[in-house]
């Protein structure tokens, strides 16, 4: 019996018997805030007096912004465009939609969460074809809707239903002048006047303005421009307004006049031919000259490309030049603010305050009171893709010395920004400020690296990092842009963050490892540039250190056909905060393809497409590398696969082979059937079973043990990769820990390489000790490997403890946040990740537990992997660590240490969003983050302990029902009725984690077919046995020209037979024996 126990790493009276019986109310999928810019973006408006705005997208999203914290979310039914935002009342919003159906949202509370309630809906299909323009007129109490066909028609705001009134074309344009009384063309743009609002201005596409009395149904005034109309805009008083129009210039007419207009055509940026004004603002300010807004209206030849909006003001003229479309633009002005709280009021002046600039990738605020209209800095809506990102970490609970260095550094950057306070302030974040310290670090395509506030349901920037200052690049086309820049007419102004364009594609961060206790970060770059940088408080001029490893070396036929290293500066000055302490440079200079290091023993590990190498960066010295290629890779990678790797006739051989093994695996259709439904071990609602992916979205499920006795599921066969897979040298896992790897007596320093192949090779360290450090290197030995049976990708290798407890790298030691795993009081073992199983063994003799064969089971492959610390809500004083990995499905699930039973699943990701898949990154509490959209982040949590979600309260002033809408929010763990089915119908059963022989040998089905015994067929080479307590040290090892040799090698394989015996297979110097 005690072997037995031993064999599952417990003993008599272990303590995991309390765990076991504690509590599993730890899973549960929930959905908790979005983070970022709206993924293309429609539509905006404002809300003068709630200070509250809304952003529409072409996906149908609807989204409520206030106060830093006051976040509403919803979408529309059909996933449709937003063309218009109208807020209608104190809590009513209306929207316009691409498929011509308007709908009645109102701000309120369901279920004691968050919501955007839609109350009506009405389709306009049937009465006209698509609405060309739009006016709200808050004094009239109607929405007017312009159409294509030249009529315009009116949405009374209190019933939510189209007046019996329609202004037909034919009656408006009866009197017209004779080139218009044909066909005026579609309503271009529709304005109320700000005094009478019985009178509208109505302009039709071709040029024709008319002045509509809808009291007296008639028209009173006639105006023709002469060229075709874009926009028009009343001027305060309402005796004269501007007309813009499609050839860049604009009109000033008299309301009174229709022979000829006030002022001649302007044209701002003429004589040559001109962009569309595409829409326009006139302002009067009581203390100084009127202010024009608009945008577009550039030369078409010159500028034709540039996406601007002009702001002038008697001699101030500044075109904002973006670098990406302008959808929108609206002006919060104080008598705006007026008119939302009296209706009948009317203010004299405009006095505009701030700029809402809606562009494709990003929104712009300008602030109009200040000098020089500087841009605000934004609390929230950040554009965390500014260049498009290409990594993602995540540091939890930082260290407060680096969260405050950080952040004193970040202040640094803010400058240039408007003093005064944001202007969208409405609502009230009823958040608790959180204690936690959460940093969302993103790497980028230019070389810059950003870190990004996610403790509270917004994300703000807190610095930014950019390492295209320690490399000599051309700028030969910046110098051009300057010269742009410098040009004197129009008076451009670069304003935003979103700059899609990089200096050098090699700039790009891949990898990023951080340690916030020891203030270390670590770059892996596209060219194969790892830079090691520490976080300072002063500025100074830096003298750069270089350190080459050549993981290829001399090899024979070798071409490296690729990109040509970065060259490196010897001397660069940075600001305060992240500094290089010295650059590593790979060679060949392919892309870093995994990144991971000790901060207390200062060795750093770097793996890319041809392998890996090991530096000691705390005396810069390279240590050791291998090579991970293959020998027929060596003088063909890089080349036409078919050309160099595989011949015509192989892959026609390969074809034949597996259409033969298709062949042979046919059977009967009822054999076929009834073996499908026992495919997937979970069932669906009703008792339907499902074959790989749940049919449910978002869909979890919490698995344990039955009483009824369920047959084996039948398992898919996985083919072995070939060995000469030209992606099999890749390294994706790199991992360094301190535990019993040569001998079960002394725990020493280690260091662990994946490969695609699957290969895990595994090195002993000799660390000197901290008296020794600045004048001793760290040196390593290879000691032992493992090859996969399937050679299956690794993704993650990670050591857990005697109480399943994980070492986490980098270790951030002697907090409670890293007191991860014991050295002392048990057993080790090491969970090896690949993309097809899970698979634990025993330390330090390597032998098989566990394995979970989740591939051959449900035809998924691993893509992410993490361990998490799941907390009982419950129980305080109750947690457990389990495995949670994230497969090319999109579901995640988690599985119990060390005995791999799947004790959650949920699906969380769209199958088709392969980039959310690859970005997904989890942290040590459950939560999880993964682009939802190229501009936005999505967390989500899978722990019941989530607390990052909106909670807000948005008073409504004398317009709401009851004088205030409380909106609060909870995260939703279903998210749909299927979800919230699915968990009515499985049960939780309490004894997930017993052992197959205390559950009564009732055996969920898939733990019976993955958790199998076969789990020794992996072969285990062993270069140095463990039978000294110092296997090595600094003086024993033999180092010539950086490759360590040995003088013993032995070679040990572990096969077992039918009868679960294991037999151990020993080979020394020629001399071999059987140990049963």
């Amino acid at each position: 019996m005690d072997s037995v126990l031993r064999r599952f790493g417990l003993k008599k009276g272990d303590q995991r018997d309390g765990r076991q019986a504690a509590p599993k109310d730890l899973f549960a999928y929930s959905e908790c805030v979005q983070y970022g810019f709206p993924y293309k973006p429609s539509s905006i408006a404002f809300h003068p007096q709630l200070k509250l705005l809304a952003i529409g997208t072409h996906t149908g999203s609807l989204r409520i912004y206030g106060a830093p914290g006051v976040q509403l979310i919803s979408v529309h039914k059909d996933e449709v465009a937003v063309l218009k935002i109208f807020f209608s009342g104190q809590a009513n919003i209306i929207t316009l939609c691409a498929d011509n159906s308007l709908h009645l949202w109102e701000i309120g509370t369901k279920d004691q969460r968050s919501c955007i309630q839609e109350i009506r809906s009405l389709s306009l299909e049937r009465v006209f074809s698509g609405a060309s323009s739009t006016c709200l007129s808050l004094p009239s109490g109607c929405l007017f809707l312009g159409t294509d066909s030249g009529h315009v028609y009116m949405l009374d705001l209190k019933n939510f239903k189209l007046l019996d009134q329609v202004i037909f074309q034919e009656n408006v344009v009866q009197n017209a002048p004779e080139e218009f009384r044909r066909n005026p063309g579609a309503v271009e743009s529709i304005v109320v006047h700000p005094l009478k609002p019985e009178k509208v201005l109505i302009g039709y596409n071709r040029g024709l303005i008319v002045l509509y009395n809808i009291k007296q149904k008639k028209t009173e005034q006639f105006y023709n421009p002469g060229q075709e109309l874009e926009c028009l805009f009343f001027h305060r008083s309402g005796k004269e307004f501007m007309s813009a129009h499609i050839n860049g210039s604009y009109i000033v007419w008299k309301l009174s006049e229709t022979n000829h207009p006030k002022e001649q055509t302007t044209t701002p940026y003429g004589p040559f031919p001109c962009k569309a004004i595409n829409k326009m603002e006139w302002k009067t300010v009581e203390s100084d000259d009127a202010m024009m807004i608009f945008s577009g209206g550039m030369p078409r030849a010159s500028y034709g490309d540039h996406h601007t909006v002009t702001v002038m003001q008697g001699d101030r003229h500044i075109v904002f030049d973006f670098t990406s479309k302008v959808i929108d633009f609206v002006t919060f002005s104080t008598a705006d603010e007026t008119l939302y709280t009296n209706s009948n009021a009317s203010a004299s002046y405009d006095d505009p305050s701030c700029l809402f600039v809606l562009l494709e990738e990003e929104m712009v605020v300008i602030d109009l009171e200040s000098d020089g209209w500087p841009v605000f800095s934004a609390p929230y809506l950040a554009t965390v893709h500014s260049t498009a990102i290409t990594c993602t970490t995540h540091v939890s609970d930082a260290n407060g010395t680096f969260w405050n260095k950080l952040m004193g550094a970040g202040r640094k950057q803010l400058t240039g920004f408007s003093s005064r306070e944001w202007p969208v302030c409405g609502g009230v974040n009823l958040r608790k400020d959180s204690m936690a310290r959460d940093i969302l670090i993103t790497g980028h395509e230019d070389g810059s690296v950003r870190f990004w506030d996610v403790s509270s349901v917004d994300i703000v920037l807190i610095y930014k990092l950019s390492t295209s200052n320690l490399f000599s690049l051309s700028s030969g086309h910046e110098n051009s842009e300057d010269l742009d820049m410098d040009e004197e007419w129009p008076p451009f102004k670069k304003v935003g963050t979103y700059d899609p364009f990089s200096d050098d594609p090699r700039l790009g961060i891949q990898k990023i490892a951080v340690s916030s206790l020891n203030a270390t970060l670590i770059l892996g770059g596209t060219a194969g540039q790892v830079i090691i940088m520490q976080l300072g408080s002063e500025d100074g001029q830096i003298n750069l250190k270089r350190v080459d490893v050549n993981i290829v070396g001399e090899r024979d036929n070798f071409v490296w056909k690729g990109h040509e290293a970065l060259p490196l500066k010897t001397e660069a000055r940075f600001p305060p905060g992240f500094q290089p302490l010295g650059v590593l440079q790979i060679n060949p200079p392919a892309a870093c393809t995994s990144l991971a290091f000790h901060p207390d023993w200062q060795v750093l590990a770097v793996g890319t497409s041809h392998g890996f190498g090991l530096v000691d960066y705390g005396q810069m010295v390279f240590l050791t590398c291998k090579c991970t290629l293959s020998l027929t890779e060596t003088s063909g990678l890089g080349e036409s696969t078919m050309s160099r790797r595989k011949s015509f006739k192989k892959s026609l051989r390969e074809s034949f082979r597996r259409l033969r093994s298709r062949r042979s695996e046919r059977r009967p259709k009822a054999e076929v059937k009834e073996d499908d439904t026992r495919m997937n071990p979970i069932s669906s609602p009703g008792g339907r079973q499902t074959k790989g992916a749940l049919t449910s979205r978002h869909r979890q499920t919490h698995i344990g043990t039955t009483d009824v006795e369920l047959s084996k599921p039948v398992e898919r066969q996985v083919e072995a990769r070939p060995v000469e897979d030209v992606s099999g040298s890749i390294v994706r896992a790199l991992y360094f820990v301190e535990t019993y790897l040569t001998s079960a007596q002394s725990h020493t320093p280690t260091f662990w390489a994946g490969t695609n192949a699957g290969y895990v090779y595994m090195y002993q360290l000799a660390v000197p000790p901290n008296e020794r450090r600045s004048s001793q290197s760290i040196q390593a030995l290879l000691v032992k490997e493992i090859h996969l049976k399937h050679r299956a990708p690794v993704m993650s290798i990670c050591v857990i403890d005697h109480s399943a407890i994980p070492f986490i790298a980098p270790r951030e030691a002697r907090t409670e946040q890293a007191a991860e795993g014991e050295l002392t009081g048990g057993a080790h073992s090491v969970v090896i990740c690949s993309e097809e199983q899970l698979k634990v063994f025993s330390l330090p003799h390597l032998s098989a537990r566990e394995k979970y064969k989740l591939t051959a089971s449900e035809g998924s492959k691993i893509r992410k992997v993490s361990y998490v610390k799941f907390r009982s809500p419950a129980a305080s004083n109750y947690f457990e660590y389990d495995l949670a990995c994230l497969t090319n499905l999109g579901e995640v699930q988690v599985f119990s240490l060390p005995h791999l039973r799947r004790v959650f699943k949920a699906e969380c990701i769209r199958q088709e969003n392969i980039i959310g898949i690859v970005s997904c990154i989890f942290n040590r509490n459950g939560d999880a983050f993964h682009l939802s959209s190229p501009s936005e982040f999505k967390r989500f949590s899978i722990s019941t302990t989530a607390s990052v979600y909106p909670v807000c309260s948005v008073p409504m002033g004398g317009g709401g029902d009851d004088g205030s809408l409380s909106c609060t929010s909870s995260p939703d763990r279903s998210h749909s009725a299927n979800a919230t089915r699915t968990r009515a119908t499985t049960s939780q059963v309490s004894g997930d984690h017993l052992s197959d022989d205390d559950t009564g040998g009732h055996v969920s089905p898939a733990d019976e077919s993955v958790r199998s015994g076969d789990t020794t067929e992996d072969s285990v080479r062993v270069h140095i046995s463990g039978g000294s307590e110092e296997l090595i040290s600094p003086q024993s090892l033999t180092v010539n020209n950086s490759v360590i040799t040995t003088t013993r090698l032995i070679s040990t394989s572990i096969v077992q037979n039918t009868s679960n015996e294991t037999t151990v297979s020993t080979t020394r110097y020629g001399t071999s024996s059987n140990r049963n």
